[in-house]
């Protein structure tokens, strides 16, 4: 058995990350500084976005996009099912209502046809957005999901937390890389520590909209500016006006640093991500009784590699006891007791219950080495020929 145990993710922090943090800590700066900035700047040239805004996590980007999408009581967003909670959730801070639409089973994404159903048994004004997830890394079509868009009237986010340095080819045979703002109003990263950006916590909200920008900038901290174009009046230096109720949403520097040291590395690690993925995709292609989900797609960012098999919690406890950790990603939102109380219940998208049943996400990280990539298959290899 492996020494030390195999995770399904894991951070890759190395001594240049430290010494970048350490400079920073030695520096003027703990909270919110210079190193946001830059950050926000080399992650917007890394996408190809205008503009971008670092705060404290995933999940507040999510929350302030939200907000700054104007999500009001009452009003009718769609997502998937399949993705963590907080997709979902941000909708709700706002006071909306949440919708949910089955996903494709070859590719575990939101499908589109299934939105398109649901917005077409409504009148339309019904439903005021869109938030389609880049699950696993796999790109949305983001351009189709535009034209949907606009054709009901409905405001576009996309959920790229899993997916930096991923991309989907458009109708012109170019390559659209997530979070690049060409078709989504706005969209959000996440850098939790299994991420392709590992900062511990930390999140990015990304835009081509100056005015979508302006009020991010002034939500993510408590609503205040010091900006005199904006001023209703100006008492001097110190002077500070609150304008909205925003939140300390804001990230350290010290993180901001950290992230800038991996993004320097990132398509180092994308690029092993997809070199692991193809051996996975070799080998399970051979090994009746495991299904790949989306083998082999362009533009795959790969924070996630799954399978699904028929004994799924069969084959999660065979890999703990070889001390091989996978995970299961996710538990249908629709399902949670939460989501249950506001009406939802099982039965209600059968392809991704489907899915949950049997989806399993196997290690799949940068410093995963070949060796501990070949013990995982011959574990699943060994289980399923049982």
């Amino acid at each position: 058995m492996p020494t030390p145990p195999i995770p399904y993710g894991r951070q890759h922090i190395t001594d240049e990350d430290i010494r970048a943090v350490t400079e920073t800590l030695r520096s003027d700066y703990l909270t919110q500084g210079p190193k946001v900035a830059e950050f926000e700047q080399a992650f917007a040239e890394y996408i190809g976005v205008r503009y971008a805004v670092a705060v404290s996590n995933g999940t507040a980007a999510l929350h302030l996009a939200a907000l700054a999408l104007d999500v009001q009581p009452g009003q009718r967003v769609i997502t998937t099912p399949i993705t963590f909670a907080a997709s979902a959730n941000c909708v709700r801070y706002c006071g909306g209502e949440v919708y949910f639409a089955d996903i494709d089973p070859e590719t575990a994404l939101i499908d589109l046809a299934a939105v398109r159903r649901l917005l077409e048994a409504h009148p339309k004004g019904h439903f005021h957005g869109l938030i389609p997830v880049d699950f696993a890394g796999l790109a949305v079509n983001l351009e189709k999901a535009r034209q949907l868009c606009d054709e009901f009237g409905l405001w576009l986010l996309e959920d790229a937390a899993h997916s930096p340095g991923g991309f989907f080819v458009d109708s012109q045979g170019r390559e659209q890389r997530c979070g690049n703002g060409q078709f989504a109003d706005v969209a959000i990263f996440s850098f939790h520590p299994v991420k392709h950006i590992a900062m511990g916590e930390g999140g990015l909200i990304t835009t081509n909209d100056k005015a979508l920008y302006d009020n991010l900038l002034l939500l993510r901290t408590h609503g205040i500016t010091k900006d005199t174009d904006l001023l209703e009046q100006n008492d001097g230096g110190w002077y500070y006006e609150m304008q909205t109720l925003g939140f300390n949403y804001r990230l350290p520097d010290m993180l901001a640093t950290l992230g800038l040291s991996q993004l320097h590395r990132a398509d180092a690690g994308l690029a092993r991500r997809r070199a692991l993925a193809a051996c996975y995709d070799a080998a399970f292609s051979k090994i009746e009784g495991v299904q790949t989900v989306a083998p082999g797609r362009a533009g795959h960012a790969y924070h996630l590699y799954i399978i699904e098999v028929e004994d799924r919690k069969g084959l999660y406890d065979y890999l703990r006891e070889r001390q091989i950790f996978a995970q299961v990603h996710y538990i249908p939102v629709h399902l949670m007791p939460y989501y249950r109380g506001l009406g939802w219940q099982p039965g209600d998208f059968p392809h991704a219950e489907a899915y949950y049943a049997r989806c399993l996400s196997l290690p799949m990280f940068p410093t995963l080495t070949d060796e501990q990539q070949q013990y995982v298959i011959d574990c699943v290899r060994e289980f399923v020929a049982g």
